[in-house]
């Protein structure tokens, strides 16, 4: 089976109007712009190669702030732009999985 996309990133960017603790409050929105910047600064976005999604709630609020990478599956709770550069240089350059952030 062939993927349109090597990686696929979804950034939950929910936003909880309740006062809860969710990604949206915990930076999520900044990292998500951190690293589609950085993707297309390193020539990595586009068919075949990485595509950065927002999304809703991925219900693990209480882990959060979260994105999952796809085909893999691999859940990330990330804490500033270094875990996210991180996770680039790593995961989606090397295609080796961060252990000390995996979810």
């Amino acid at each position: 089976m062939s993927h349109h996309f090597e990686h696929h990133v979804f950034f939950c960017l929910n936003q909880r109007e309740d006062g809860k603790s969710c990604c949206g409050n915990l930076g999520a929105e900044e990292a998500f712009n951190h690293m589609k910047s950085r993707i297309k600064q390193l020539k990595l976005s586009g068919k075949g190669k990485v595509r950065i999604n927002r999304a809703g709630c991925l219900d693990r609020c209480s882990v959060g702030p979260l994105l999952v990478i796809y085909p893999e599956a691999i859940w990330y709770q990330f804490r500033d732009n270094h875990d996210i550069d991180e996770i680039i240089d790593s995961h989606i350059q090397q295609g080796r999985i961060v252990e000390r952030l995996v979810v």
